[in-house]
């Protein structure tokens, strides 16, 4: 895949990591191999897959409108045996990629790569600072991260007043802790210069009152819940923006959605309303229903009571005396 071969350069003269589509193809041939040979490869230099410090000028190579999209490349002959590692070289592109997209948009103000946290208990690959003075850190995720890892990582975001935004590696499954906290994860493509988003389907209308549930839920939903069926949408990085809750869609799909909950919330009022005059009919049917007369409950029948020879009532259990009221039940109230 061209998403895992795309080479980063290293400008020698000013010392720091280059990305292909940060000048034309023609100003990058100035500095790569058979010309000035300041532009090397990154990986090769640092150490990645090679010794550190080896000089491999790079090719740069690509013209507008042709198939292949513009890309560094090794002359023939030099690359390591096998190329690079390819998770590697998604995850520094990734991290050229996302700080040159968040730079480019009129509402943030800094972008750094790999910048610590206040308290440089994190990392990020690309911190952003808004002009509302929100901190978000875009992290570029290039191999399936487990649960415990990704909420120790999304905790000390928290603590430090930064949020965490996520990009997956094509065809890295998402772990779906992500959603059960509520954070949308993103798959970022090098090849179209897109990101995707996974959106979740419309939940059933099982429950009899799912008028009262989250009405959020019940039209397509960003992020999904852990285990739904999801639908896959893919923008231009160029059109999606960022706030202090994360990437923004674009203003179409904004509005589409928007369109979505309207139609559910007009559903949700109807049927709330007709549950009610449902209640209502059922009450007044109730009431005019005729009442039968009240009847007092029958007392028990008076039953023989043994009398001594003397006449006297007694307990039909105990034998004893029985007193004027208790007569009539021919035993006393614990016998």
């Amino acid at each position: 895949m061209l998403d895992d071969l795309l080479v980063v350069g290293f400008d020698l003269q000013t010392q720091r990591e280059v990305h292909i589509g940060e000048k034309s193809v023609e100003q990058w041939r100035e500095f790569g191999y058979g010309h000035r040979e300041t532009v090397v490869c990154f990986y090769c230099w640092r150490g990645i897959d090679a010794p550190t410090g080896t000089k491999v000028p790079l090719l740069a190579r690509g013209r507008i409108g042709g198939l292949v999209r513009p890309h560094f490349a090794h002359p023939a002959g030099t690359a390591p045996p096998g190329g690079h590692n390819r998770e590697t070289v998604w995850h520094i592109n990734a991290k050229h990629r996302l700080a040159r997209w968040a730079g480019a948009l009129p509402n943030v103000t800094r972008v750094r790569m790999e910048q610590w946290t206040d308290r440089r208990d994190r990392r990020a690959d690309v911190h952003v600072t808004l002009d509302d003075g929100a901190r978000l850190a875009l992290e570029a995720q290039r191999e399936l991260i487990t649960d415990e890892l990704w909420q120790a990582r999304h905790r000390d975001y928290v603590a430090n007043g930064v949020r965490d935004v996520w990009f997956m590696r094509p065809n890295t499954r998402i772990p779906h802790v992500l959603f059960a906290e509520g954070i949308p994860a993103w798959t970022l493509y090098h090849r179209d210069d897109a990101a995707e988003a996974r959106l979740g389907q419309s939940h059933a209308r099982n429950d009899p009152q799912w008028w009262t549930k989250d009405l959020r839920l019940f039209s397509a939903h960003h992020p999904p819940c852990p285990g739904d069926p999801v639908v896959c949408e893919r923008f231009a990085l160029a059109d999606l923006g960022l706030n202090a809750a994360g990437v923004m869609f674009p203003p179409a799909m904004t509005e589409r959605l928007a369109q979505e909950a309207t139609r559910v919330r007009r559903d949700a009022d109807q049927a709330r309303l007709q549950h009610e005059q449902a209640e209502r009919w059922r009450r007044e049917a109730a009431a005019r229903q005729p009442r039968r007369p009240w009847q007092p409950t029958p007392l028990p029948p008076v039953r023989p009571v043994p009398r001594p020879a003397s006449g006297e009532p007694v307990c039909e259990v105990c034998h004893r005396p029985l007193v004027e009221p208790l007569v009539r039940y021919g035993r006393h109230i614990l016998c």
